[in-house]
């Protein structure tokens, strides 16, 4: 496989005002994150709220601007003023499809304009391309004449891949796509991108508090914390032997059907997340890490390195 896009050392930052200073502060909400991104993978990026995944998202496909790094697609670098063709290249599926769908159209005529405006098909094949925008996501072509209030959240969400798909991309970024729907929905979305990914070829990222969900879906998982990445590798490698101690807690935080009263529980992490405007001199996870030495809050840990996984951990094994 060859790389599709590269993140090279991205940085979010925004000043902010504080009651604590007149001066305003800086938020960190992606703190020097690296990542490749494979033509035909799925990668599963991981992390409590607010350690900057969706920011990271927003950086992907161009909606937000970053404070340093470069992001480069097929080798080439690529910002927030793309061209046309980069824009239409690296689609985003966002959580809540009734804020992301306008009401008052019908899906044909949100469909038809994305369509008209990348001129991917002509007028005489427009019908032709909506009803296989239909087939392709599973739903009836009735729905084509109905706005978002008419359709289930289910349905909602897969017509918001469907405008994704509509411009012909080759990277789909699935911000907490499911998180908003029931369970039966969920496996229907998830089993959806799935086969698109195997039947058109699709890249996908997908970002999602649902460990269960990025095991089954994801080829390899990055985990965030804090703004940074302090683990990736393989999902089957991440899950069965995970190198860093954030990573370990996220697993033993998943609910566990096998699992049975609360002794075999492990503890929960004390203290709070490290917050963005805070200063971090080393580790971020130093504070609430039960590993934790006085190195790791001296200087940030370099990655250890063991094969194609990665770890931002002085203890990891190599």
């Amino acid at each position: 496989m060859s790389a599709l896009i590269e993140l090279d050392d991205i940085e979010v930052h925004y000043d902010v005002k504080t009651r604590r200073s007149a001066t305003p502060a800086t938020l960190r909400a992606v703190d020097g994150v690296s990542l490749t991104v494979e033509r035909s993978q799925c990668l599963g990026v991981v992390g409590e709220s607010g350690c900057g995944k969706s920011t990271l998202a927003c950086v992907l496909v161009g909606l937000t601007a970053p404070t340093a790094g470069r992001v480069r697609y097929e080798g080439q670098d690529i910002g927030v003023h793309r061209t046309k063709e980069q824009r239409r290249r690296v689609q985003m599926v966002f959580q809540d499809p009734v804020a992301s769908l306008n009401p008052r159209r019908r899906v044909r005529s949100v469909l038809t304009e994305l369509i008209d405006c990348h001129d991917l098909a002509p007028d005489a094949g427009m019908t032709s391309a909506l009803n296989s925008l239909m087939d392709m996501v599973n739903l009836p072509r009735r729905v084509l004449d109905a706005r978002p209030r008419e359709l289930s959240g289910g349905q909602r969400q897969r017509v918001a891949i469907a405008r994704a798909l509509a411009v012909q991309p080759d990277v789909l970024v699935a911000d907490e796509a499911v998180s908003a729907l029931d369970v039966s929905a969920q496996a229907t979305v998830v089993n959806l991108l799935a086969d698109l990914r195997a039947d058109l070829g699709l890249t996908i990222v997908f970002i999602s508090h649902d460990l269960g969900i990025i095991r089954t879906l994801c080829d390899r998982v990055a985990v965030m914390y804090a703004g940074r990445l302090v683990e990736e590798g393989p999902a089957d490698t991440l899950f069965t032997t995970p190198q860093h101690p954030y990573t370990r807690a996220l697993l033993r935080a998943a609910p566990d059907l096998n699992r049975r009263g609360t002794a075999s529980r492990a503890p929960a992490l004390e203290g709070e997340p490290t917050g963005a405007l805070d200063l971090i001199s080393g580790c971020a996870f130093a504070s609430r890490c039960p590993e934790a030495e006085a190195l790791c809050s001296a200087a940030p840990p370099p990655f250890v390195v063991n094969g194609s996984h990665r770890t931002a951990c002085i203890h990891a094994a190599h």
